[in-house]
């Protein structure tokens, strides 16, 4: 039921991208007189981007940027879609699902850029100068503080296993986690999940469907009910997000994964033919530069590729240097990721194991 609405909504979306986006659209009119418009289509949410878009405006201040926001599998079926069709879907993607935005590269869908900002990315977050990473995201745990005793805080993907088996009863129904069926970067989440060891991802998902895990689209909407209580524990949760619920919740608390933390570089992609791509390019580097960096880490993402971590969060004085990090390599590897009949088994098997197997009796709305 849940696959052929998902069906139909984006079938919707691809006939008709402009109606569709129009209620996902926010203009930023250029501080001066205009002299080209970017199109920016994104899975990054506004509230994120703002800062960067409006300090790219201060150097570029001729330039009116439209901002358009989209799920990341509702964006890759529209981008998919106009590549096909040869009608470019904007002037810059920008998407956490890299592993989609490589597809649309191996599609053929991308142009390359190189420049000074381009040679600084690091070797794992560039494919083909055609997607670049331009952030640095843990995935993480979060939770409230007021519904996890200190004790009970779980530090590694064990630990959380089993927390759920031990206190079933407590955490039943209060566990969320991505839909990976509706949810781009919660399926690469959970792919690189399985391949950093099978052992302790079954371990955790069986603890998960026995403790009736709520699976949601997207992490503010799982983040927004921990703030409320009606979840305790968020797991995998983008770093970025979760950092800044955190400022706005004080009783959210984040943790970084003692055991191995996925970090995640969000994608940018200029789509092959775009009308502006000499637009598109020059906010690509901005993002890249060290101008553009600095404001990322200070008022958009938090987390930096030196591996310092943000104040309060709970984990390793540094990320990088404690060995524990697992970047999700912007590479072929990620091409199996998006490999049809793998993904269709892989999330076939997660829905079974995480979802069908709850008893109704344990389901929360």
């Amino acid at each position: 039921m849940i696959r052929s609405m998902l069906a139909v909504m984006i079938a919707l979306l691809i006939s008709s991208p402009a109606a569709a986006a129009e209620d996902n659209t926010t203009q930023f009119p250029a501080p001066q007189t205009e002299s080209g418009r970017l199109t920016i289509y994104s899975t990054t949410d506004l509230a994120a981007m703002k800062p960067l878009i409006e300090d790219f405006q201060k150097s570029s201040p001729d330039v009116a940027i439209d901002y358009i926001e989209y799920l990341t599998n509702e964006l890759n079926a529209l981008a998919a879609e106009a590549c096909r069709k040869e009608e470019p879907l904007g002037d810059l993607l920008l998407s956490s699902s890299v592993d989609q935005l490589l597809k649309l590269a191996n599609d053929g869908c991308a142009e390359a850029h190189t420049s000074p900002e381009t040679a600084r990315v690091a070797e794992w977050a560039n494919w083909r100068d055609e997607v670049f990473g331009f952030t640095y995201e843990p995935a993480v745990f979060v939770y409230n503080t007021r519904l996890v005793p200190p004790a009970e805080v779980p530090r590694t993907h064990v630990e959380l296993a089993d927390l759920l088996r031990e206190r079933l009863d407590y955490y039943r129904g209060r566990v969320g986690t991505y839909d990976i069926r509706l949810s781009g970067i919660g399926y690469l989440l959970a792919f690189n999940d399985a391949r950093q060891t099978t052992t302790v991802f079954g371990r955790l998902l069986e603890s998960m469907a026995r403790a009736s895990a709520v699976a949601r689209c997207c992490t503010g909407e799982i983040l927004e009910e921990v703030a409320k209580g009606n979840l305790y524990i968020g797991y995998n949760m983008l770093g970025s997000y979760a950092y800044q619920a955190a400022l706005r919740h004080p009783e959210l608390r984040v943790v970084v994964p003692r055991d191995y933390t996925l970090v995640l570089s969000r994608g940018a992609l200029i789509p092959k033919g775009a009308a502006r791509a000499d637009l598109g390019a020059r906010f690509l580097d901005y993002l890249l530069s060290e101008r553009g960096q600095s404001i990322a880490r200070t008022n958009a993402f938090y987390f930096s590729e030196t591996g310092s971590l943000p104040p309060d969060v709970d984990g390793p004085q540094n990320l990088k240097e404690s060995g524990i990090a697992q970047p999700i390599r912007i590479g072929p590897a990620l091409l199996a990721v998006q490999d049809r009949a793998q993904r269709q088994r892989f999330i076939e098997d997660w829905a079974q194991s995480l979802i069908e197997l709850n008893s109704p009796a344990w389901t929360r709305e």
